[in-house]
Parts: structure tokens; sequence; C-alpha cells
């Protein structure tokens, strides 16, 4: 279709692909264009941002959750499930019929009947919105109330409001009917196959079942969705579909130096100057480290949903064979062509196997780019973040500061696999006992650092607490071990790679494509995210086999 004098509405336009999708239709000279998202604070910088590109677009903005009747649009997901009027109201519009209230009751139809957009983008992340509800904690709530006899109505409304098929069967149903009666022209809709392209050998996860049930519902909801848009572009009256399924991670939105943001708040510097003993670290009564009353400040790549990453994070997960990224703007470009008919390949729609959007030559060139900046920002303010731990699971950044550590140690990976493990357990607990800068980060972002002699630095945020007191299983989930055992582990790691270096050796010399660029050499200096990704690809099985 023609852009040019029509009006487009953007779905979640303030986001990461959003802005960029914005950007793309300015320059085509529409006569409006909707930015609909979440919050109404970063949907008008988002519009105030496009200011200096809109020319005469007129530039309208709109906030609340479009999943929800209007009159709960703007209330936070808390206030909808303890309002038990609003609640009720809520599952009746979603259980229901589709009946004309229940229809002009949404927010979605009501944007639709204001705006009556010639196309639709929607850059929702619909999967995550409807799968992060987490049906399963919900259930074992549910559960435990029935065994205690305190199951009410209300636990049961609650729990209906998790469940993803009803909520996405209505959504569509709803963006169908509205899209049909107002003559929308085109829509498009940014998918995800739910792992970033990679398949149950994903290793990032926020859970150590690998890939957690929560990932799973992620990835199925957005199956299905993508299902029910191949049943739309297949019903006639409705509008020209388009699905563009990235199937890597998408980056980025900015690189600085400042504050480490979680969940919206900064994370607070901890340190603890002197360990603790292990066994008596994690009771109620225990303390033994400090708030510094400032928050950690460091050189971060901004990542859009993914929160901020530290170099090595970045490095980690971008990394050929991981996986790897692509630019909003190339999402952008796919959307806005195949909307304009110009085929791409990348419609889901069309070719529902093969049309994902994957890793890109450009990405891999601004990669380089990003990683170059990153490092002379560590360089001019002086520090060396390693992992914030927002990426998971928590073992990756256990392993990013383990190989750090190690590298501080060692000069190579020769060096590291004729090393003794318990010199090196000493090394590293002598490092870690002189190094405060280092140990105030590791301890800030929430893991645990447990040196030779069974002793702890900890801060007060403990990403992967002992459960039930069983601190050795908390270990290895997600805490820096720079005990002997696991110094142990990491020469048998060296090893192994030095061991794969000999048979690469023993085989013709090459020098083609498919000679392995990109394994480590024994001379290699110990660099964490190469160890990572190493681990990843050797140990969990978790290398990308498909773009």
């Amino acid at each position: 279709m023609d852009f040019k004098d029509r009006t487009t509405m953007i779905l979640g336009g303030s986001g990461l692909v959003g802005h960029a999708v914005a950007r793309r239709l300015l320059a085509l000279e529409p006569k409006r264009l909707v930015l609909v998202a979440l919050y109404e604070d970063e949907t008008r910088q988002t519009a105030t941002s496009l200011e200096p590109f809109r020319g005469r677009t007129t530039i309208d903005v709109e906030w609340g959750n479009i999943f929800l009747p209007t009159p709960a649009a703007r209330l936070d997901r808390q206030a909808v499930l303890t309002d038990p009027k609003v609640r009720r109201m809520v599952i009746d519009d979603l259980v229901g019929d589709l009946t004309p209230t229940v229809l002009e009751r949404s927010f979605l139809f009501r944007l639709f009947q204001r705006y009556t957009p010639d196309a639709v983008v929607d850059c929702i992340n619909t999967a995550t919105a409807f799968a992060y509800q987490d049906v399963f904690h919900s259930v074992r709530g549910l559960l435990a109330a029935a065994d205690g006899g305190g199951l009410t109505r209300e636990l049961v409304e609650q729990h209906v409001l998790t469940l993803t098929m009803p909520q996405l069967i209505r959504h569509m149903q709803i963006a169908v009917e509205a899209m049909r009666r107002f003559r929308t022209l085109a829509y498009a809709k940014i998918g995800t196959s739910g792992t970033g392209g990679m398949g149950f050998n994903v290793p990032y996860t926020h859970s150590e079942e690998r890939p957690s049930r929560t990932l799973l519902t992620k990835s199925a909801v957005a199956g299905a969705h993508s299902s029910l848009l191949f049943l739309l572009g297949r019903t006639p009256g409705a509008p020209a579909t388009v699905e563009v399924k990235p199937t890597a991670a998408i980056a980025w939105r900015e690189i600085g130096y400042g504050p480490i943001m979680r969940h919206g708040a900064p994370i607070r510097r901890f340190d603890c100057p002197a360990p603790l003993p292990l066994r008596a670290a994690f009771g109620a009564q225990a303390s033994g480290w400090q708030d510094a009353g400032t928050p950690v400040e460091s050189v971060y790549i901004d990542v859009g949903e993914n929160g901020v990453f530290a170099r090595d994070e970045f490095e980690t997960i971008t990394t050929a064979g991981s996986m790897e990224f692509i630019t909003p703007e190339e999402v952008a470009d796919y959307v806005v062509l195949e909307m304009q008919g110009r085929p791409t390949g990348r419609d889901i729609v069309r070719a529902l196997d093969s049309a994902t959007a994957g890793p890109t030559y450009q990405a891999g060139v601004l990669r380089a780019v990003a990683i170059d900046r990153l490092r002379v920002l560590e360089t001019e303010h002086g520090v060396r973040p390693v992992a914030f731990e927002m990426l998971g699971p928590p073992r990756l950044t256990k392993n990013l500061y383990e190989g750090f550590i190690l590298s501080r140690l060692r000069g190579s990976v020769r060096a590291l696999a004729e090393s003794r493990p318990a010199d090196l357990a000493q090394a590293a607990a002598a490092l870690i006992r002189g190094d405060a800068e280092l140990r105030s980060l590791i301890i800030s972002v929430g893991l645990p650092v447990v040196v030779t002699g069974d002793q702890v630095y900890r801060g007060a945020i403990v990403i992967v607490p002992p459960e039930g007191g069983d601190i050795e299983a908390a270990i290895p989930r997600g805490w820096v071990d720079l005990r002997e055992a696991s110094c142990a582990t990491w020469v048998a790691r060296a090893k192994r790679i030095l061991g794969q270096d000999t048979a690469r050796q023993a085989l013709p010399p090459g020098s083609g494509s498919d000679e392995n660029w990109f394994g480590i050499r024994p001379t290699d200096p110990i660099e964490p995210s190469r160890f990572a990704t190493w681990i990843f690809k050797y140990e969990d099985e978790g290398e990308r086999i498909k773009r």
C-alpha cells in the first residue's frame, strides 16, 4: 500500500522497533501517525523524539493496555487483580461471547473507532505480555489454597486472568472485527520465536529449568499467534497481513555510562569487606555486608526490552553461534517493504516455515562498532564491567566473572590448563580480598562469591538464594565459586580446548570459510565472553544451528 496521506497506527510505538518503524513511515509522508504504548511518559517522549522528522504529519499519542476494556486500560495489573468489580468486568469480556458491548468497551476497538487507521503495525510483544503472567505459579497457589480449605472465588478469578489462550483469542477476535469494520487495508505484526531463534537448548532463560515452562509458554503463544495471523491472511475482507518474526536479539537503543537500572530502579552498590562463614551467611540474622549508599554506575549498552548489558554480556549473546542480533531498523525495513508490496522473504504469513528475520551482516559489522565503543568508554571511565545479571540465567554471570577472575591470574588458555587448582583457588581468594571494586560489583548485582575455606562474600541481594538451606545446590546455579573444585573445572575446560586445538592441527591446513575461525587457541588470552560461549556450546550443547 501507499502510506502517503494515510493514517497508520503503531501499537507498541515507544519500543525499539516501534520507534524505528515510525521513523521509516514518517519519510513516506503519512497524514497521521498514531503512537500507542502502555505508559504516557514513554509515548510522549517518543513523539517528541520524532518531531524533527514528522514534516506535515500529525502525530497523536495514546496510552493504555490494549488487551483490556477501556475502564481498566490505564490501571496497573495489581489493581485489576484486586478490585472485584474491575476483575469481573475483565473476565466477562474475556471469556464471554463477543457481544457488541464487549467489543465497544475494548480499548483497542475504541482506538480503531477513533482513528480508522488505514494500516496498523503491531510491535507489542504479545507473547511476553501473556506468558509472563505465569499461569504455573497461579496453579500452584490455587491448589495450595484448595488443600488448605481456603479456595475462594477471588483466587479462581485471579487465576483465570493468567490463562494465555483466552486472552490471545479474544485479542485477535477484537482486532479482526475492528479492522474489518473500519476497513483497515494492511496489518503487520512484529512477532517472536520466544527464544531468539534458538531451540530447546536455549541457554538464556530466567530459570534453571532449561528452557523454563514460562519461556516455552511464550514460544507457544507466539506460535499460536502466528497461526491465527496465518488464518487472518486467508480471511476475505480482512487486511493484507504480514508477520515479521525476528529470530535474534533486537539491539540497541544507546551506549553510555551511568547508573545501572534494573526494573526501573538503580542497582544499589554493596560491599562485603570480610568474608562470612559460609554456613552462617544466609540465616535470618546474617549480616556483614555494607550499603555504599550509591548506585552501581558503569558503561552499558541499552537493548530495550531486555534491559542493559555490560560488554561481556553483549559479546556473549551476540557472538556467532549464540543468539546473535538484528537491529530494530532492519526489522522496520522488512515490515515497511512488505506492507508496500515489496517482498523481502521475511513474511511468516507467506512462508510460515522459512520466513524469519535472522542475524544480519549489518548487525555483525555494528557489533564490532558497539564493542569498540564499549571498550573506549571503559577506558575513559576506568571501569571494567563484566555482567550486570539481567540476561539470565545467573549461571552466565557466574561464568563470566569466574572467567574474568582467572584472566587476571593466568595469561593464556595454556597457562590455565597447566595450573594447579589449589594454587588457583588461593590466588583467586587473594584477588577478591584485595580488589574491593571487583568484589563490590559482583555482590552488588546479586552473586555471592565463595572462596577457599568455605568463606563467602555477599550483598543484600542474592539472585539465586539457597532454597531450603541447600547452599551447595545454589552455588553452581549462580554464585561465583572460586574454590578448588570449581578451579579444577576451569582447568579441565582449558585442557579440553587444548585437545580440540590438537585435533584441529591433525587435519589438513585450510583457510576457507569452513575453518573454525572462532575457535579458542592455546595462546589466546582468557576472555570471559568467549569462554562463556564455549561453555554454552560444548557443555550445554546450546549452539545455534539455524539463522
